[in-house]
Order: C-alpha cells, then structure tokens, then sequence
C-alpha cells in the first residue's frame, strides 16, 4: 500500500477565520497560517487594531489576509460576521473562535454585568459563530478533507487558578464541553471540533491578570514562565505549530478533545 505523506501537516490554500484575531493569541495564529499558505480573516471589535495587524502581518509574511471588525459577544456582531464572509467567501476550511474577555473581581462584588460579557464573548460566541458559519464549513467539508473548528479555551477551565476570575475559568471549562459536545454532533458531517487550552502566553490578557497593565513589553516573562515545568511561557510558533496540526490532514481522525499548550502546567498541578 503507497501512502502520500508529503502534504499530512500543510494548511496551504485554506480559508481561515480567527476570531480575537488583532492581537495575543490570534495574532500568532493569524501570523502562522498566513506564512503556511494560508488565506486569512480575522476579526476583533476595534477596526483600527485589526487593519493594522492586517498591515503588520502582511508586511511580513505576505500572503492574502483581510479583517472584519465585529463583536462576537453579541448577535448582532456575530451575524455581521458571518454575513459579510459569506459574501466574500465560497467556504469556511477553518474556524477559530479565539475571542476571549476576562473579568476580575472578588466574591462578594462580583457584578452580574461582568459575568454576562464573560460568557456572552467566551461561550455564547464561540456557539453561535459556528453555528451561523455551518453553510460555509459544510461547503469546505469531506470524507477526505474534513472541515475544523477550533475553539481556544484555557488551562484555567481545566484546574482553579486563582487568576481566573470566577466566570474565566467557568466559561473556559464551558467552552471544553462544548467543543466535545459540538464535536461529537459533527463529526458525521465531515466537521472535526476539536480545542486549545493555552497556559501562559505573553499576550495583553496574561499581562493585566500579572499586574502589568496590559504592556507586553518590558514585562519579565521568564519570571512567569518560571512557574511552569517548561520553565518558560508560550511562543507563538507552539500555539500557532498546534492549531495549523489540528486544520491539517494530520489531525482528521482527531475529534471532540481539547490539548492543552501550557509546558506541563496542568500534568504538574
């Protein structure tokens, strides 16, 4: 039997959406499928910061990437962005709900308002998007080259953190039993759900939950990444290397899991 593994991990000539996507984790995920050959959509709720990470990114990888800014914790922002990929798309090859708020307070002034923009963003978003991008995935699917959705969680829906907020680390653990659940509905479809839990990232969410104000310069990351087995914090080339494996053929009888990226965190916990 003659098997062709020369293109198992390529994601060349995909259509990718990533939510989240102008800065942090969905910078990196963007960077990475646009240098693989990728076509590229991202979103976020600020139309300054996405078209200058579109020219940021474009700059230096080339490629053809483009943005529509949306708010994702809303429907009416949802269905704009599903609505307007449609008129520019013909299929969806790879989503990427990455778009993710946090919300830090204690116990006891813990406000109902910072508890609805958590989940209608972390959770509501990430089901209501893939349910309003099913024509397009559906259109990108087969038996021999499934359509993917990723959802990006966090390790802190998988152990307590005591960064997490409450809410954060309730709609991440949300978000993993719904790419399970979501995963196993699909799959039939030719559509794989699988998840991302990223550890520590040097990214604008990780910096304010440490005391650094949002700044992701001149923050002493190797002071955080001390605390983890792997000594360091995440680089884009691991969060990007893991979710180009899961778009890819590689990946196609992977479905309904969420792999944490964390350097060991959640093993050693």
């Amino acid at each position: 039997m003659s098997i062709d593994f020369s293109n198992l991990y390529s994601v060349k000539g995909k259509t990718v959406v990533i939510t989240g996507g102008s800065r942090g984790i969905g910078e990196m995920l963007a960077a990475g499928f646009l240098a693989n050959g990728a076509k590229v959509i991202i979103s976020s709720r600020k139309e300054k910061a996405c078209e200058e990470t579109v020219e940021r990114l474009k700059g230096e990888y080339g490629g053809e990437i483009y943005a529509i800014p949306s708010d994702v914790g809303q429907m009416v922002g949802i269905e704009h962005l599903a609505g307007e990929i449609a008129k520019r798309e013909e299929k969806v090859d790879v989503l990427i709900n990455n778009a993710g708020v946090a919300w830090g307070a204690s116990l006891d002034d813990f406000p109902e308002h910072g508890w609805d923009k958590v989940m209608d963003v972390n959770v509501k978003g990430v089901f209501f998007l893939t349910q309003k991008l099913m024509p397009l995935l559906r259109k990108s699917a087969s038996a021999d080259s499934p359509a993917r959705v990723i959802n990006i969680a966090s390790i802190d829906g998988m152990h307590t953190s005591p960064m997490s907020g409450y809410v954060y680390g309730t709609s991440k653990a949300a978000v993993i039993h719904l790419t399970r659940f979501i995963g196993s509905q699909l799959a039939a479809e030719n559509i794989l759900v699988n998840g991302i839990a990223p550890g520590p990232f040097p990214t604008y969410m990780l910096s304010t939950g440490v005391g650094y104000k949002g700044e992701t310069e001149g923050v002493d990351w190797d002071a955080i990444g001390s605390r983890s087995p792997s000594g360091r914090v995440g680089k884009p080339e691991d969060i990007a290397g893991l979710a180009m494996f899961l778009s890819s053929q590689a990946s196609a009888y992977i479905n309904g899991h969420t792999i944490p990226c964390d350097g060991g965190i959640v093993s050693a916990s």
